[in-house]
């Protein structure tokens, strides 16, 4: 498995941790708001993969002053060998963060029931009914984002949901879909989208914060705790 990214440093990837955030290449899905989208599209990317001794080597020299790994993406649940990865970065020491969209039940299942990574995100993107059309697959087959939806809510593992709000994608019914598709969650955050150089949509337009409240309240409705990321 190869990472084709490092942050070598962050305090806000991983809460409770200072932690590095390693970033796969590749997804299943072709969401038009991605701040990520040079890793899914190989037409717009152009660097090598890192190389396994340097990053060897960066994980050994840093593990007196990170506590955390995050693997991000692209979607790195479409590796087979990541097991085997995450082994090896656990190694070291580290806690492992999962950032997912969730369509891989079976390989998150695996990691958390032997014990390979310590915190899971996956990234709600819409109410089910919409995910076709936020996602860019006509068709999608809803049912594995819903077992891995199912899966979290049915176990104590520690997790988050997180929903990026995009204006044209998010109005109330969305929400409140968005609400009953994790009816009884844990959390829920809410993040501010923001325009990068790779978002492949520069149409597209941020919640405003007036709006965003709205929603915060409706989806206290269905959620425990519902917070605001970059807003």
């Amino acid at each position: 498995m190869k990472f084709y990214g490092i942050q070598k440093l962050s305090l806000v990837d991983y809460d409770s941790e200072v932690s590095c955030t390693l970033f796969t290449k590749g997804c299943n899905l072709r969401c038009p708001f991605c701040h990520n989208y040079e890793l899914v599209e190989d037409s717009v990317y152009n660097q090598d993969a890192i190389d396994n001794k340097e990053l060897e080597e960066f994980l050994e020299s840093h593990k007196n002053r990170l506590t955390g790994v995050v693997i991000t993406g692209g979607e790195p649940t479409l590796y087979e060998d990541l097991p085997e990865t995450i082994k090896w970065i656990k190694s070291f020491g580290y806690k492992v963060k999962l950032d997912t969209n969730g369509s891989n039940p079976k390989m998150l299942k695996e990691l958390i029931e032997n014990n390979l990574i310590d915190y899971v995100a996956i990234d709600i993107k819409n109410s089910p009914d919409s995910y076709s059309d936020i996602t860019g697959r006509v068709n999608l087959n809803m049912e594995p984002f819903k077992e891995s939806v199912s899966y979290l809510l049915d176990h104590s593992f520690p997790y988050e949901f997180r929903t990026t709000l995009i204006d044209e994608y998010h109005k109330e019914d969305n929400i409140r879909g968005i609400g009953e598709f994790i009816k009884g969650a844990r959390v829920l955050f809410l993040q501010k989208f923001e325009i990068s150089e790779y978002v492949p949509n520069k149409a597209l337009h941020p919640v405003d914060n007036k709006k965003v409240l709205e929603y915060k309240h409706i989806l206290e409705e269905y959620v425990n705790d519902v917070r605001l990321r970059g807003y």
